[in-house]
């Protein structure tokens, strides 16, 4: 079974994001990068899948050249091999799925992991769009996954229980917070890492629309929030509530 993953080099979901005083981004100076979390867990449940099953897993990112170290870390946990489309700057969902789906038509994959979103932008786009443009079934937010005969058995949570679909493969499967707990790559795992093949392609090569959809015209940090007030007694609080929050 061959399995395509994604990995997206995202800030570091722990550190601080500064606006720039012009509103015209982040300050990315000395911000830490890494594997977008979501994508992590699709990476684990695609080497476990492997590990069960035998085949290849491949690591794909759509990013700046510095998005090597990222598929070096899925390569690290047990990846076999790594694709690197470069593009500067934002790459909007549907150019991701439109990237993706080249991808695809030249892989062969029985099996698409994605992370559900991104912890940048916070889009959850990218795999429903891409699910559309290769007309295949998709399972979206799995926190489980069984597959045999041909079909992946998907339990997705939702508000007061869990959801549970089959799909025909190939498909396309996000991966929800809790599907895993991603492994630490070790030591032998990373020097193999750095011996396994990256592919790098050019994203103005792949024959896709480039136009951007949404135009950013200023970033600004939320307004800080009022400090919190003493109250004597719970009738002054249950006041307050009614009477000034409108939460009662």
């Amino acid at each position: 079974m061959k399995i395509l993953v994604t990995a997206k080099r995202v800030t570091d979901p722990d550190v601080k994001i500064k606006v720039k005083p012009d509103g015209s981004g982040i300050v990315t100076e000395g911000i830490d990068y890494k594997v977008n979390p979501f994508d992590e867990i699709a990476i684990e449940e695609a080497i476990r899948i492997k590990e069960k099953a035998g085949g290849e897993v491949v690591v794909v990112s759509i990013g700046p050249a510095e998005s090597t170290k990222e598929i070096r870390s899925g390569l690290a946990m047990g990846a076999d091999r790594g694709i690197l489309v470069k593009a500067d700057g934002m790459v909007e969902p549907p150019t991701v799925a439109a990237v993706l789906q080249k991808i695809v038509e030249e892989e062969k994959p029985d099996l698409i992991l994605m992370g559900k979103q991104a912890v940048d932008g916070d889009n959850n786009q990218s795999g429903q769009i891409l699910a559309d443009l290769l007309d295949w079934p998709q399972a979206c937010f799995a926190s489980k996954v069984e597959l045999e005969e041909g079909k992946a058995k998907v339990t997705r949570e939702v508000d007061g229980g869990f959801d549970h679909v089959e799909v025909d493969l190939p498909a396309v499967i996000t991966a929800d917070l809790r599907l895993n707990e991603p492994r630490y790559a070790s030591l032998p795992g990373i020097m193999k890492a750095k011996r396994k093949p990256i592919k790098e392609m050019e994203l103005s090569g792949m024959g896709v629309n480039l136009e951007p959809r949404v135009v950013w015209h200023q970033m600004a940090e939320p307004p800080q929030r009022k400090s919190g007030e003493m109250v004597p007694d719970v009738p002054t609080l249950v006041a307050k509530l009614r009477d000034e929050a409108k939460a009662l």
